[in-house]
């Protein structure tokens, strides 16, 4: 599944998903070529290059004739006859006026009006019209399937307005907000505006983390204003890791540490203590370090809820000083635990399949040892038999 990912480290504004789309391969004469559909004049639509703190992004510009489009005050009904009158895809024209009318509601509720009292000041401009649609548009050509989105960065402080200075955020873009996660680290202004809201909140399944997926583009919309951080809007594109057929998929931590200087002989135990701490896995694999040293190299697969805790205990009790982390996909087969009755005693086994098939079978090694010491047994005949148990009781069913 094709699906994108808004990543709103500095808020987002209209033109700025309208650049970020552009940025991620949009084509500028197709998008222009959409916007036409409208059938509106004297506009124009501008993309820049621009850095923004040393990060590149597309910058998306529209340039309206003011004193022509300051006679078209808009209503709801003015913005959905110029909608549904367009030559836009019927379903580009149905999410644009979805949005619209989530601007109207907040709108109305903030003001106290009927909805198709709202007069679109900021939002019913020129501008609005087309980042709206043209966003629509955007994500429409890129194939895109859902669309996901990070908690949003609204800013602080105050943001003069059509209704004079209001609070961060704006009153209309509080209402649209209202139960998504936002958060604000202190950066003064406006970083949220109302439009940008309402696109991501119409159009977004979901707000958090980044989803399992392979990314393939990523594009940066900017924006005008120049806040402490970089006033970019990041979007990744990609497929979906979880729509890998009939397996299961997550997301897990990855933890490594280079040593070069501690008795070979904690290793066991570090390996023994980590287990215990939550991980799923830990491996030890040689390398060659600076100066041609030898070294080992830990690797550690864990939840990420328990990267502090591990990494606390490499820390203590290895002779590390750093450590490296990331989160990386992973997908894996259907597994089940259970325990069979063999020759040799019970026996726990593990089983991965897939669509109800077996495709491995992996007797707990701790089990055969003993049995294998007990009864005097080769380990490998009690692995075998163990097998031969689970076969056989699937044939039966």
């Amino acid at each position: 599944m094709k699906i994108a990912y808004f990543d709103c480290f500095a808020g987002a504004g209209g033109d700025m998903i309208l650049g970020a789309l552009t940025d991620a391969g949009v084509e500028a004469e197709y998008l222009k070529a959409e916007l036409a559909k409208l059938h509106l004049s004297h506009f124009d639509l501008r993309l820049e290059k621009v850095l923004k703190k040393g990060i590149c992004g597309t910058q998306a510009i529209v340039m309206a004739d003011e004193e022509h489009h300051s006679h078209h005050h808009r209503h709801l009904s003015d913005i959905r006859d110029i909608i549904e009158k367009s030559d836009l895809k019927e379903s580009v024209r149905r999410k644009s006026m979805e949005i619209f009318m989530r601007l109207a509601q907040a709108e109305a509720k903030v003001h106290g009006i009927g909805i198709e009292d709202v007069h679109f000041h900021e939002v019913g401009a020129m501008d609005a019209i087309i980042d709206v649609t043209g966003s629509v548009a955007g994500l429409d050509a890129l194939g895109i399937e859902k669309i996901f989105c990070s908690p949003l960065h609204v800013g602080s402080g105050t943001v003069k307005c059509a209704h004079g200075i209001l609070p961060v955020p704006a009153p209309a873009t509080a209402e649209l907000i209202k139960g998504i996660p936002v958060y604000s680290n202190g950066v003064r202004g406006e970083l949220l505006t109302p439009t940008a809201a309402a696109i991501l909140t119409t159009l977004c399944s979901e707000f958090g983390h980044i989803p399992a997926m392979t990314i393939e583009r990523i594009g940066y919309g900017a924006g005008t204003s120049d806040p402490a951080i970089p006033n970019l809007l990041r979007l990744c594109i990609g497929e979906s890791v979880e729509q890998v057929k009939d397996y299961e998929t997550e997301q897990i931590a990855v933890i490594e540490t280079n040593i070069d200087d501690m008795n070979p002989q904690f290793y066991d135990y570090l390996m023994q203590k980590i287990m215990t701490l939550g991980a799923m896995d830990i491996f030890l694999s040689p390398v060659q370090m600076k100066k041609n040293r030898p070294g080992t190299l830990i690797t550690v697969l864990c939840p990420r809820n328990k990267v502090e805790t591990i990494s606390d205990f490499l820390m203590r009790e290895s002779t590390t000083i750093g450590i490296r982390w990331r989160t990386e996909n992973r997908i894996k087969a259907h597994r089940s635990i259970g325990t069979v009755q063999t020759p040799y005693g019970a026996i726990r086994i593990k089983t991965a399949h897939v669509r109800g098939e077996i495709i491995n079978i992996s007797p707990e090694y701790e089990d055969c040892k003993r049995a294998a010491i007990e009864h005097n047994v080769p380990i490998k005949d009690v692995a075998d038999q163990a097998r031969a148990k689970v076969r056989s009781e699937k044939n039966d069913r």
